[in-house]
């Protein structure tokens, strides 16, 4: 059926229809009849709804009764926006398991000493190898310390000549070993220093007899011709060995 047909059959039924309405049916400005209910009226036997004269398609597109009577017309409702992809959550990196605290080391206290013997007699000077002696014990065993708390200096003689005499001689050995320390890098703060005299004897000297040539009792005595360097100060423990890997024994093949 085309619609201009449709549109004169529609008419002919309204007219036919107004003839018969309800006598409490009324006209609305929507282009269709409706009864005191606000129902639009429906024409007798042939099932469509009453026009008015007012009837234009976009009146009947905005009518409540729009899905009834010309379900054709009746605006498509739009299609919901789609919803924009969720992206993926990031993956969350892996926390790395918290390091164990390394215990901490305490240092140790180490008193270190050497005995510089041999020096001249009725001198002040050390010899080249009291020197050497004296390099090497800064070195190795000094300058490895953490730190260095006090630095002893004691100067002695033998017991030729008076106390008071040696008491000085002593002294003036205590102090060139003292220059010479600061010389390789002690800070002299450290240092403390004193003279003997032969009031500290090296036992073994006991046997040297007075009886003996004065040259002979010199040689013998040369070991209380010395000066003795005492160190006090801290040192960090040796660090432990690793334990060596035990790997499984071999099966023997059969």
């Amino acid at each position: 059926m085309n619609s201009a047909f449709r549109n004169v059959l529609t008419g002919l039924v309204a007219i036919a229809a107004f003839a018969s309405l309800p006598a409490l049916a009324q006209v609305k400005n929507q282009g269709y009849v409706t009864d005191t209910n606000g129902n639009v009226v429906m024409a007798t036997g042939a099932g469509v709804c009453v026009r008015t004269g007012f009837w234009t398609p976009a009146l009947a597109a905005a009518a409540e009764a729009c899905k009834q009577c010309t379900p054709d017309l009746c605006p498509v409702p739009p299609k919901p926006a789609a919803k924009p992809a969720e992206k993926p959550a990031a993956a969350k990196p892996e926390a790395k398991p918290a390091e164990k605290p390394k215990p901490k080391v305490e240092p140790i206290n180490v008193e270190l000493k050497i005995e510089l013997q041999g020096i001249p007699f009725n001198k002040t000077e050390m010899t080249a190898d009291n020197k050497k002696e004296l390099d090497e014990f800064l070195a190795t065993e000094v300058k490895p310390l953490n730190t260095v708390g006090a630095v002893i200096i004691t100067g002695h003689t033998d017991r030729i000549g008076s106390d008071k005499y040696n008491k000085t001689l002593s002294e003036k050995r205590a102090l060139g070993v003292k220059d010479y320390v600061v010389s390789k890098g002690i800070d002299q703060k450290l240092i403390f220093w004193e003279g003997k005299g032969p009031k500290q004897p090296i036992p073994v000297t006991k046997f040297c007899d007075n009886k003996m040539k004065r040259a002979q009792l010199i040689e013998c005595l040369a070991p209380n011709r010395r000066v003795t360097v005492e160190v006090v100060g801290t040192k960090l423990p040796p660090a432990p060995k690793p334990k060596p890997e035990t790997k499984p024994e071999a099966k023997p093949k059969p």
